[in-house]
């Protein structure tokens, strides 16, 4: 096998040599990656043939895979994803690198590869941030490459225990989830407190993050405080289907609320469906294709009916997107997916390009007048959905509040949801590049619209002694009635938390 890549030879692959200063300066100019970067130089690429799709020797049975070998034939092998890729930038590992992980897959779909245990361990190595793609000149899709291999590999040898006991046994039934949590929360006030809503793990709890800043489970969750339908304040626009996802059910209720307020108040009617499941992105993005084809589906039912699916989860949205991409296992189910998908939006993207609300509605908290907020793009957000210009467009909305831009705004933070523990110590790492941004900014509080990064972000900070607040974007304003103008009242919000 070529590369020095094979997983079972416990060969040392090559590094980027020189500085990092000096790595990150070329890139900004453009300058190509140097041809020595991970052991694969241009010369190597001999003809067309080379980046043809690879044969499918003995890795014929790789189902899952064999649908996006065109995009496993689409990486060049230069290297200019060494310059952007997180995990690279920490371990300087060939295999944690976009291409080291391509040429894997390749040597797994010509069947010079096994599934074994190194080569799963290469290929969990990675955020599934997108950050390579971005950057990629040949724009090659290595989170489908990814993600497929992923589920052939689950489908072949099983998933860690584990995940199996999480995803198949407690995520897939909503009920025993919740259940589940219900029973720990009688417990967390074990748990030393940190700032706000947040406590941290003890030490004997290396294998999730020993020390850890992790949200309180909530103790109403959302689905007890809000009704299944919530009617449109004055004339409805859109019938809505709310889609809470997992954290912002159990941890962050507040927020949904919030979500809620903000869209009856903007003509829509929400419907919050007690039938949801979760999203699938966690499960699919492990390789569980099989149960996430169920939550998928489960979902489809859950909100048959509505004009458009809308979430203030980053990864929900961008799970719920995918399912035609992932988990379609016939063209009719692919174009059900698809129209499903075609529904979904990002709650800040809905507000802005769909409901086209007036910037003058928006009502600042009170607690956040005279603050200054910076914003953090959550990857399944900016890269994933292509949603950026939304959230920036609320923030500098909000009369009494002052947005400035933080370095690195969309530079990912490292969670990459069960990454963050699977992968702590180069998660943290990744982590402190987002806490150094927030600092130089200067500002008093960082915005987001992720859960997830709402939990690595203010857990980053607890590290670096940094108490200022995280919060999600939906908690920052209210919107005001349609006609508070003429009644000549500017701080008259409406609905569930009004009063």
């Amino acid at each position: 096998m070529t590369g020095g890549l094979a997983v079972a030879s416990g060969q040392k692959p090559k590094v980027v040599r020189g500085s990092r200063r000096r790595e990150e300066a070329d890139a900004r100019r453009g300058a190509p990656p140097p041809p020595h970067v991970g052991g694969y130089g241009a010369s190597e690429v001999t003809s067309m043939t080379d980046l043809a799709c690879p044969d499918v020797g003995d890795g014929a049975g790789l189902r899952h895979l064999r649908k996006f070998a065109a995009d496993v034939a689409q990486c060049m092998k230069c290297g200019f994803c060494s310059y952007f890729c997180p995990v690279y930038r920490e371990e300087r590992d060939e295999k944690s690198l976009a291409r080291g992980k391509n040429q894997l897959i390749r040597f797994l779909l010509k069947g010079e590869q096994e599934l074994t245990g190194g080569f799963y361990e290469a290929i969990d190595n990675c955020l599934l941030c997108k950050t390579c793609v971005q950057y990629c000149p040949a724009k090659t899709r290595i989170d489908h490459a990814i993600i497929a291999a992923r589920g052939d590999y689950a489908a072949e040898r099983g998933l860690p225990w584990s995940k199996s006991l999480v995803f198949r046994h407690v995520l897939s039934k909503r009920w025993l989830f919740g259940w589940a949590l219900r029973v720990g929360s009688w417990f967390q006030f074990l748990l030393p407190r940190g700032e706000g809503k947040f406590r941290h793990l003890p030490q004997f709890l290396t294998a999730l993050g020993a020390g850890r800043a992790v949200p309180e489970i909530a103790p109403k969750f959302l689905q007890d405080s809000l009704p299944e339908r919530s009617p449109a304040v004055g004339e409805r626009r859109y019938r809505v289907g709310y889609f809470s996802g997992c954290a912002t059910e159990y941890m962050f209720p507040e927020t949904g609320r919030r979500i809620v307020d903000i869209l009856t108040a903007l003509g829509c009617e929400v419907v919050f469906s007690r039938d949801q499941a979760c999203c699938g992105a966690p499960v699919f993005f492990s390789g569980d294709l099989e149960t996430s084809r169920k939550l998928a589906r489960q979902n489809l039912e859950a909100f048959e009916g509505c004009d458009y699916i809308v979430t203030g989860c980053a990864t929900c949205g961008s799970g719920l997107s995918d399912y035609p991409v992932y988990l379609s296992e016939s063209p009719e189910e692919k174009a059900r997916f698809e129209a499903f998908a075609a529904k979904v939006r990002d709650f800040n993207a809905f507000v802005i390009d769909v409901l086209t609300a007036e910037p003058e509605r928006f009502q600042l908290e009170p607690r956040f007048r005279g603050k200054t907020v910076t914003w953090h793009d959550p990857c399944h957000l900016t890269r994933h959905q292509g949603v950026a210009s939304q959230p920036r467009k609320i923030l500098n909305a909000l009369e009494g509040l002052r947005f400035i831009e933080m370095p690195d705004a969309d530079r990912c933070c490292g969670l990459g949801g069960s990454y963050s523990i699977t992968h702590h110590d180069t998660s943290k790492k990744i982590a402190d590049h987002k806490v150094a941004g927030f600092e130089a900014s200067g500002a008093d509080a960082l915005v987001t619209a992720c859960p997830g990064c709402v939990i690595q972000l203010r857990d980053a900070l607890s590290r670096h002694g940094n108490g200022a607040e995280v919060v999600h974007i939906g908690e920052l304003f209210q919107v005001r009635s349609s006609n508070f103008k003429a009644q000549g009242d500017a701080s008259a919000p409406v609905g569930h938390l009004a009063g």
